[in-house]
């Protein structure tokens, strides 16, 4: 993994921006290929982010064949909660760009068996083909090190959530935001 050291968070948002832009547009997406792209929630990514929605206002990035998967979600806490996970990414980022919302997969806290959702999660990952792509945030408590990769919020990580993707199914390709 390169590791690049930059000066303040827009410059670090930018470049993730456009490292993300460039991967999509190289890899050529199309309706019998999708780009797959693990997203991490929080504040860390949020510039990040408003570029993407930059990129894609301005016709230089189109979301069209891409999927995504969230790799957690709060238990117990209601899908249109506003401080949900899907809340989250459907009020920052999925509503301002073009990406059908059949392509954007996010983990169901209020599932009856949360086992069974994080398996049926990774089945549906493994038949997008896995992810091509894996947008790290910032894990407070470096589980990502430890292959888990799930995002810690900025409440603390003290309220229960359901972690996602197991090590087996992270891709080789990361970036951190």
């Amino acid at each position: 993994m390169k590791l690049i050291i930059l000066e303040h968070y827009s410059q670090a948002s930018e470049w993730a921006a456009k490292y993300i832009r460039n991967r999509i547009i190289q890899f050529n997406p199309g309706p019998d290929k999708y780009f797959t792209l693990g997203l991490p929630t929080g504040s860390t990514p949020l510039g990040c982010y408003q570029k993407l929605i930059e990129y894609y206002k301005n016709g230089d990035l189109s979301f069209q064949y891409v999927k995504t998967f969230n790799m957690d979600e709060y238990v117990g806490l209601p899908r249109d909660h506003p401080e949900s996970y899907h809340s989250f990414m459907w009020n920052n980022f999925f509503k301002h760009i073009d990406i059908h919302p059949e392509n954007t997969h996010i983990l169901d806290g209020n599932a009856a068996d949360l086992q069974a959702e994080c398996d049926a999660f990774e089945e549906k990952i493994q038949a997008a083909g896995g992810i091509e792509l894996f947008v790290g945030g910032d894990d407070p408590h470096h589980r990502r090190s430890q292959g888990l990769c799930s995002v810690q919020s900025h409440r603390g990580g003290r309220e229960p959530h359901v972690d996602g993707v197991r090590l087996s199914a992270a891709p080789p390709h990361c970036v951190c935001v």
